[in-house]
């Protein structure tokens, strides 16, 4: 049995249907529970799951003993994380600023861009908008489908990293991705990665027989906002991760360490 972490966001559920309903080559029994990104970042730190999608951001911490999968990720270009506030000339720098978790890529390029010039509040990922409305926090960090619906909270875009990172690296954003603890045999790994991208061919082919699926975890999401979360998360880097992406990847990693050299 295959002991699986996923987010109940509709990247994940739509990568994985295929596999989790029996519509690929995968025929071992797979487990899965779902959490936020942070709980599962916690997750993959506590060696809790088998296979577990996790930041980006984490990866530095993990690396000696997970493997990164080939397919699942979450990269792309114009994806990023977004710091918005109430007010719209508002500088991050000094800031409070609501966090989706310690762990998260968005706050890794958070510290990057201020180098950790700002005060963190975390907060769990749909709860950041909330805050800023409340004035509870001068600015937040948002991710996932909040990216589309800032607007209508009366927030403003000040930053958007993903731009920011492009535009300092020329690598597309990695922000998630799945990880194989090294219990898992290389066999088994390499069938449930192969499937892990029919899953994805299948999605893309029956994406009305997915939708339902989508919105049972995605908390009633409107299908319009799920449509463009996964237009905008699942692409190629999702279906193969590539050298493009990995290069991506490891870049991000070279820079958390030269902003905190004593976590080697």
């Amino acid at each position: 049995m295959i002991r699986l972490a996923l987010s109940p966001c509709p990247n994940d559920t739509f990568a994985f249907y295929g596999l989790l309903h029996g519509k690929t080559s995968f025929t071992e029994t797979i487990d899965v529970q779902y959490a936020d990104i942070e709980a599962l970042n916690g997750i993959c730190l506590n060696d809790a799951a088998d296979i577990c999608k996790i930041s980006f951001g984490l990866y530095p911490r993990i690396y000696d003993r997970y493997q990164l999968l080939e397919g699942g990720s979450a990269l792309g270009f114009g994806c990023g994380p977004l710091i918005v506030a109430r007010e719209p000339d508002l500088e991050p720098t000094g800031a409070r600023i609501a966090v989706p978790g310690a762990n998260t890529t968005a706050k890794l390029l958070l510290d990057l861009y201020t180098q950790r010039d700002y005060q963190p509040v975390e907060r769990v990922f749909d709860q950041i908008m909330p805050a800023c409305e409340a004035g509870e926090v001068d600015a937040g960090l948002i991710i996932h489908e909040s990216r589309f619906t800032y607007q209508t909270h009366g927030l403003h875009k000040r930053v958007d990293l993903g731009e920011w990172w492009e535009r300092v690296t020329g690598h597309p954003i990695p922000l998630g991705g799945i990880v194989a603890h090294q219990r898992v045999d290389a066999d088994t790994l390499s069938r449930f990665d192969a499937a892990l991208r029919e899953s994805i061919d299948y999605a893309w082919r029956h994406q009305d027989e997915v939708v339902p699926f989508m919105r049972r975890h995605a908390q009633e999401m409107e299908r319009s906002v799920m449509e463009q979360h996964v237009a905008l998360y699942v692409n190629d880097f999702t279906r193969a991760l590539g050298q493009t992406g990995r290069d991506a990847v490891a870049n991000l990693v070279l820079r958390a360490r030269e902003l905190d050299p004593a976590a080697d």
